[in-house]
């Protein structure tokens, strides 16, 4: 966590990604990630070990060891010697970081299902590992809990469905809030719905959102393509609203086959 420092002094630089006042006292797992942002943002230019240490008010050792354990990491950070020398990261080799909501980081999941049976598999899950644990904590722990509502019934080796879900769905059941939902049933008769959403399931004929329907009080399939139009009610779903597990076999028989 940044603390800011002492003021009197410029606290904003514009060539740094990180402002001055809040650089200060940081532990070392918060300096090492700035001391990379600020190369990031001066590259292909240099600052040296003297200029990161008063800026992270520690010593020039300090830096220089924070420094080596970076590129022992693989950051591409490199010294030039000399009375002008310093440090520089080469931007062509790293990526700025990347800060994905639990739903992109569930989007980018249900991408890479795809992958199972490919020769990346091992790959794609070790990219999906690296997403979760570079989110903060509670963002990770969202989007785990929103991985928990996203279900494949076809088998692995099909196709995911190409048919887009919209984002009003999506973002329903990621806060978990209550819908209204206009629905067309395969003979074609309109029916407005306010449901708690459960559970997406992808299955051969498409994506379903299984959920709790307040018109019949009980669980109900809905095929996201006869949903006709969506509204977020705002209203927080209560607890009593089953999860996946708890989902009876013939409320997913029907997302299997309907």
């Amino acid at each position: 966590m940044f603390r800011p420092v002492r003021t009197g002094r410029n606290t904003h630089d514009p060539k740094l990604s990180v402002p001055l006042a809040s650089v200060g006292g940081v532990n070392r797992t918060d300096r090492l990630y700035a001391i990379v942002e600020d190369l990031r943002a001066v590259a292909p230019g240099r600052r040296s070990a003297r200029q990161l240490a008063d800026r992270y008010e520690v010593s020039v050792r300090t830096i220089e060891r924070d420094l080596d354990a970076l590129q022992q990491a693989g950051v591409p950070i490199y010294a030039d010697v000399g009375r002008r020398g310093g440090y520089t990261l080469d931007k062509t080799r790293t990526l700025p970081p990347l800060n994905f909501t639990p739903a992109e980081a569930v989007a980018v999941a249900v991408a890479l299902r795809d992958a199972d049976s490919s020769p990346f598999a091992r790959a794609a899950e070790s990219a999906l590992r690296k997403i979760v644990a570079a989110m903060p904590v509670q963002e990770a722990a969202a989007a785990t809990e929103l991985a928990d509502r996203v279900r494949y019934l076809a088998p692995v080796s099909a196709p995911a469905p190409r048919q887009p879900v919209p984002s009003i769905l999506e973002e329903a059941l990621a806060k978990q809030r209550v819908l209204r939902l206009l629905y067309a049933d395969k003979d074609g008769t309109l029916t407005e719905r306010d449901v708690e959403p459960v559970v997406f399931m992808a299955a051969p004929k498409g994506w379903y959102l299984v959920g709790w329907c307040r018109l019949r009080d009980d669980l109900r399939v809905f095929r996201v393509d006869r949903i006709l139009s969506a509204n977020d009610l705002g209203e927080p779903v209560p607890e009593r609203v089953l999860t996946l597990p708890e989902v009876p076999d013939h409320v997913i028989q029907v997302a299997r086959f309907g």
